[in-house]
């Protein structure tokens, strides 16, 4: 009798004893003591980064009039700043001067960063370029803030420049000034990262440099035009210092508004509100990361582009 004859017929008596007889005996793993520490290491990072924002989420429904002191749970703090006009007004404020320097910076940025990363100049030129746009990522925002503040008075009182006067007109230009440099350094990794022969073909091609411009370069562009919106509109959401000078009456953004709160005692409106906001952040970058999976984007190139990489 054969082999595979053999087999049938224990087969037909008992199904369990050709598995077992067929099957490989299969190895213990050997548990990874690096691999282990890594991931628990992990575990600690992200709780030591998110432990905050928990606790904040959790004192955003503090039914007590002081936010560090818990009285029980509700939605009153939900309410009560939704009822509350100057709270309600600073957000507003915040979110507009957030989206007007986004538009303003992306705009600015990605001209520069295009300009960067296809210039013929010669390397020392782009290198100068790129340390003066550094510049402003170094210099304390302090110093910043003093600077601009001077400038806008001279502007709108001695120059008679009504606009800058406006208290959100001073928020979106001291934002964008802060920011537009570092969407020019997204766009700028983004461009030079990619071969120009796409672009050199459309030239070829006869096609207008306002075709290849709009055709080719921005769209190759577009993850880290999104990327660079989202950062400058984050960076524009929680900025303190520069706002507290340049603001006027009026016009106060809500992060001055958490810290000429501390005089008084925080409560638990503002934890709701910046839950709110938080949330809000968030829902940011799932439309990025939506659209950039609809641009074909991998998971690891969207991660990248989030990251500002």
């Amino acid at each position: 009798m054969s082999a595979n004859t053999a087999t049938a017929a224990v087969a037909a008596v008992d199904p369990a004893r050709v598995r077992s007889a067929t099957s490989v005996p299969r190895r213990r793993r050997r548990v990874d003591p690096v691999r282990v520490g890594l991931a628990i290491w992990g575990v600690v990072v992200f709780a030591f980064l998110f432990l905050p924002i928990i606790v904040m989420f959790a004192y955003s429904f503090n039914t007590g009039r002081l936010l560090a002191s818990w009285q029980g749970f509700g939605f009153t703090a939900y309410t009560s700043a939704l009822a509350n006009p100057v709270i309600v007004g600073s957000v507003i404020t915040s979110i507009s001067a957030a989206a007007g320097a986004a538009l303003l910076s992306t705009l600015l940025g990605t001209l520069g960063g295009i300009a960067l990363a296809r210039s013929r100049a010669s390397s020392l030129s782009v290198l100068v370029a790129t340390v003066i746009l550094g510049v402003t990522l170094f210099t304390p925002e302090i110093v910043d803030a003093v600077s601009m503040l001077p400038w806008f008075v001279s502007l709108g009182t001695d120059a008679g420049i009504g606009l800058f006067n406006n208290g959100l007109v001073r928020l979106v230009i001291a934002h964008a000034v802060l920011s537009v440099a570092v969407v020019t350094f997204i766009i700028r990794a983004r461009m030079a990262g990619l071969d120009a022969s796409l672009e050199e073909a459309a030239a070829d091609l006869y096609a207008t440099p306002w075709r290849r411009f709009t055709q080719i370069t921005l769209p190759v562009a577009s993850p880290a035009i999104w990327a660079g919106a989202l950062m400058s509109f984050t960076l524009s959401l929680d900025n303190t210092i520069v706002s507290s000078f340049v603001q006027v009456p009026g016009s106060t953004p809500w992060p001055v508004y958490i810290f000429a709160s501390l005089r008084v005692g925080l409560r638990p409106e503002i934890a709701a509100v910046s839950t709110v906001m938080f949330l809000l952040t968030l829902l940011a970058l799932g439309v990025v990361a939506y659209v950039l999976r609809r641009g074909d984007q991998s998971a690891e190139d969207i991660a990248k582009t989030l990251a500002a990489g």
